[in-house]
């Protein structure tokens, strides 16, 4: 290793199969994404260097597009410390990227939005090759509906009906988040649902799933979407759907959009898209995206 005087910041992105780990953040006892980053720059760079990382995902998470930082004095460059920790890594963890970042960059702080897609697999048999990255869900699953549901849980909201253990969660940032689109896709014998979000509660995105499916089985109403959306209760949503299933696809940073002044009032009823020029929430439900008209950004981590 090559020292200097000054620590220089570093932004990357990495990939990895969250089966085998026990989540990204250390824990003890448990081998997980962050510990496994942190050992490879350690053999590297010669010294520990802590790693943060812009979402904390859970056990049997994976990710395309996390987003890390972290600083080290070396004089190093980026693409030779990203080769470096790939040529000792496993083969279920990579540094897809490195460069060189502000100082003051933070992976955790600075994230704007994060985009989460989440595979559901259609059939009664079962697909050896894509048991780690999809949950099976016997039967039919109506997209359309499933459109409908997902069209009254985009915006600004209180999604505390779609938290788990919470712990002290509520106290430290609220409930409240905006999703800012929910795409609902067929594609073969799968359904895609990717959902887009200034971030995200504790399991968030996995109950969101397991609501959707629950209206995609035709065994809820849109309304009953709705209702467990203002319930603020999270026995009124549906399951929390496998881990297995879901992808951290990528992080946003930049300019975050101006705040609303004050959030909606936390049981107001979900608000309706559509009216002016633009196209109904109706018809861009009826193309598979669903996007609110606009919404404050909040990083946050733990879908």
């Amino acid at each position: 290793m090559v020292l200097t005087s000054r620590p220089r910041t570093f932004r990357g992105v990495v990939e990895y199969d969250g089966t085998d780990f026990h989540g990204w953040q250390v824990q003890a006892g448990g081998r997980t994404a962050q510990g496994v980053l942190e050992e490879a720059l350690t053999r590297v760079l010669g010294a520990r260097v802590p790693v943060l990382a812009a979402g904390r995902t859970d056990a049997g998470v994976h990710a395309e597009g996390q987003a890390v930082s972290f600083r080290a004095a070396t004089s190093i460059p980026p693409r030779g410390i990203a080769a470096a920790c790939n040529a000792i890594l496993p083969p279920d963890l990579s540094v897809l990227s490195l460069e060189e970042a502000p100082a003051g960059f933070h992976a955790t702080r600075d994230a704007t939005g994060k985009v989460y897609r989440y595979e559901i697999l259609l059939g009664s048999a079962p697909r050896p090759l894509l048991r780690r990255t999809t949950w099976r869900v016997p039967g039919r699953l109506d997209p359309r509906r499933m459109r409908e549901a997902a069209r009254l849980l985009v915006g600004r909201h209180d999604f505390r009906s779609f938290r788990s253990n919470p712990g002290n969660e509520a106290g430290r940032s609220g409930t409240v988040r905006t999703v800012r689109r929910i795409d609902v896709r067929r594609r073969g014998d799968r359904v895609l649902v990717e959902v887009e979000g200034d971030g995200f509660l504790y399991n968030m995105v996995r109950a969101l799933v397991g609501t959707l499916v629950q209206a995609g089985r035709g065994a809820w109403e849109a309304e009953r979407v709705a209702a467990a959306l203002r319930a603020r209760d999270r026995r009124a949503a549906g399951p929390t759907a496998p881990a297995r299933g879901l992808t951290l696809v990528s992080v946003s940073y930049g300019r975050r959009r101006r705040p609303q002044k004050k959030d909606p009032p936390a049981a107001a009823p979900p608000r309706m898209e559509g009216g002016g020029g633009r196209r109904s929430a109706a018809a861009r439900s009826k193309a598979g995206v669903v996007r609110p008209e606009s919404g404050p950004s909040k990083g946050e981590a733990n879908p």
